[in-house]
């Protein structure tokens, strides 16, 4: 397993090592498991309260079930860490963040300069996720004149 490169989290990172679900299925004290592809993130909704660390495996960047994982498990109230591992690309990770990972441990290294200009290149949102931001929908419909940014909207 690839090393922490990137972490946006306050607390101590676990010092647990994760275990598969299946091994997890067999134990009372784990706190940290790692979700494989394929695995569904739903058979560890009854335990969330027991975890400190999920991580998501991602085996290639063009396999999205991590990112349906990653919200079921904050839309459930997992408030640990949540981890991308693997396959994990520059250009994904705001969508990785939007979705509620905020630790990742990529295969390859990632330029953090690039990491952060990806982060911060877009002000707005289109879709509500786990991460709270307003979506430009919703600022438009809350605008008093129906708008945002003038007149032409």
């Amino acid at each position: 397993m690839a090393d922490v490169q990137l972490r946006y989290r306050d607390d101590e990172p676990s010092s647990q090592p994760a275990v598969t679900v299946e091994a997890f299925k067999g134990q009372s004290n784990a706190v940290a498991v790692q979700l494989e592809t394929g695995e569904d993130a739903r058979e560890l909704l009854p335990v969330l309260s027991q975890l400190s660390l999920i991580v998501v495996h991602f085996p290639a960047f063009t396999d999205g079930r991590g990112y349906s994982a990653a919200r079921i498990l904050r839309e459930a109230g997992y408030a640990g860490e949540l981890r991308a591992s693997g396959d994990v690309l520059v250009d994904q990770i705001r969508y990785m963040r939007r979705c509620g990972f905020d630790s990742f441990a990529p295969d390859a290294p990632l330029d953090e300069a690039a990491v952060e200009r990806a982060l911060s290149f877009y002000d707005e949102v289109y879709q509500p996720t786990v991460d709270g931001q307003t979506p430009v929908w919703t600022l438009r419909h809350q605008n008093s004149e129906g708008r945002i940014g003038g007149d032409d909207g």
